[in-house]
């Protein structure tokens, strides 16, 4: 068993210029925590100096601490052993890469967000930015897999081994790259122009249009005026286009300045979203044709959702989940939803009945498992045959993220259980899971927190269902 100071080492959570990040345990509060160590590669050592390295790790950590704002991580604490400096920071299992599929191969297609989603993550992005900017501090490696997302689907901006305060010298070679690669600013690749307010704008920028479109600026897809973005969302104007050219512009002095500024033109634009949705959505009402999916128009088929669990790895999951290469659903049940009671509602399209809402909390594997029981003992809605529901039982349920024709879709269920445990697992530690509002499914080790939203078949209850939604 690994210790890193008096903390248990649980897992790897990710690499950085600098070093890595694990997961580990408080040895007493059984709290599970971030771990950030200095370890650097063996050629960064020898470039910019083991003293100048540590140097730049401590005032990373003093930074971060001194900057006390909801939308950046806090640092609790900073160690140094004969073996280790590490930092220790809440622990938080999602982030926005997570979230959108971005993987290793950053120019690969991810999965594109609703526009609210967009907003709501770029908004609190910009905030955590902003408190930044306004210390003086760029960050310059603004990108999803840096933007870490709490249970109240609150952004926190992460990893700032890569910032400066402005005007200060970059150690290091000149030939040294600042940023990740697509997201990095045209003057830190080509080293042009020293790094300002701006440089994390343009980052940015290019994070949002991910969001919007799954693609990274400058792609071939795109509409007959030259625009991506139109082709996903066609209920946006050009007031969006021109909002993403001004923050990806190649030249510093066209961007927008600072945080601020670009937080004021996103308000606007949510404030003239707003209303225009309100007006689509009451002119044009949820369809009753199939909806579209992220990859094409297809039609709805009804079949009975596999329900015995599973114990299945990332590599043959595809082959048993009818996910498509994003882990979103290859088609939409069409369900038909009756409600039984005030808690319980049934898909009499595959005979299951569900929890409206579920559990008011996200909590961990084994709490899921223990509130389930808890349905069964208190005969739930006058059912009491509750269990988790697998992977293919929540892709049953699950719809389309509200892009073009879609954007109206409602929900029959309680919105507050978004991110929902299943009953299958990965491994001995780990479980699959159904994000219900971005539409994916993805796993994670048993000390994650989602919500549960319980679901049996009723088989041998009465048929009481009265009334539909």
């Amino acid at each position: 068993m690994r210790t890193i100071g008096k903390y248990i080492v649980r897992g790897l959570l990710g690499r950085g210029g600098m070093g890595k990040v694990y997961k580990a345990e408080h040895p007493i509060l059984g709290k599970m925590v971030a771990l950030k160590c200095l370890e650097p590669p063996e050629i960064l050592t020898e470039l910019v100096g083991k003293k100048r390295l540590e140097e730049r790790f401590m005032a990373e950590s003093v930074t971060m601490a001194g900057l006390n704002h909801p939308n950046i991580v806090d640092v609790l604490d900073i160690e140094t052993t004969d073996e280790n400096i590490f930092y220790v920071m809440d622990y938080y299992c999602n982030n926005l890469g997570i979230m959108i599929g971005e993987t290793y191969r950053t120019e690969t297609p991810s999965r594109p967000l609703g526009v609210d989603k967009t907003i709501h993550y770029a908004t609190q992005t910009l905030k955590g930015l902003n408190r930044l900017h306004h210390a003086g501090i760029i960050h310059r490696d603004i990108k999803p897999y840096n933007m870490m997302v709490t249970d109240q689907d609150e952004v926190k901006i992460c990893d700032f081994g890569l910032s400066i305060y402005r005007g200060e010298t970059t150690a290091g070679p000149a030939n040294l790259n600042m940023g990740s690669p697509y997201y990095a600013a045209p003057e830190q690749e080509q080293k042009t122009a020293d790094a300002t307010f701006s440089t994390d704008i343009y980052s940015l920028g290019v994070m949002i249009h991910r969001m919007l479109t799954g693609m990274l600026p400058g792609g071939r897809n795109k509409d007959k005026n030259g625009s991506l973005l139109n082709l996903i969302h066609p209920d946006l104007d050009d007031s969006w286009d021109d909002f993403l050219l001004k923050a990806i512009a190649t030249e510093p002095d066209r961007r927008f300045t600072d945080a601020n500024e670009m937080l004021n033109r996103l308000m606007a634009l949510k404030h003239q979203w707003d209303e225009k949705k309100e007006a689509l959505c009451r002119l044009n009402p949820a369809p009753s044709a199939s909806p579209d999916t992220a990859t094409g128009e297809q039609k709805r088929r009804n079949r009975q959702p596999r329900r015995t669990p599973v114990k299945i790895n990332t590599k043959m999951a595809p082959a048993v989940f009818p996910v498509d290469s994003l882990w979103r659903p290859k088609s939409y049940h069409e369900s038909e939803f009756h409600k039984v009671n005030d808690k319980v509602i049934r898909d009499c399209s595959t005979g299951l009945f569900w929890q409206i809402a579920g559990s008011s909390y996200p909590v961990s594997f084994g709490d899921a498992r223990e509130y389930i029981a808890d349905l069964n003992i208190s005969n739930f809605g006058n059912l009491n045959h509750w269990r988790l529901p697998t992977v293919d039982e929540l892709l049953s349920i699950m719809m389309p993220v509200p892009l073009g024709r879609n954007l109206c879709l409602a929900s029959v269920f309680d919105h507050l259980q978004q991110w929902l445990w299943s009953i299958d697992r990965k491994s001995f530690t780990a479980a699959w899971y159904a994000s219900m509002d971005l539409g994916f499914i993805h796993w994670q080790d048993f000390t994650a927190r989602y919500y549960v939203k319980g679901v049996c078949t009723g088989s041998d209850e009465p048929d009481r269902v009265s009334g539909s939604v």
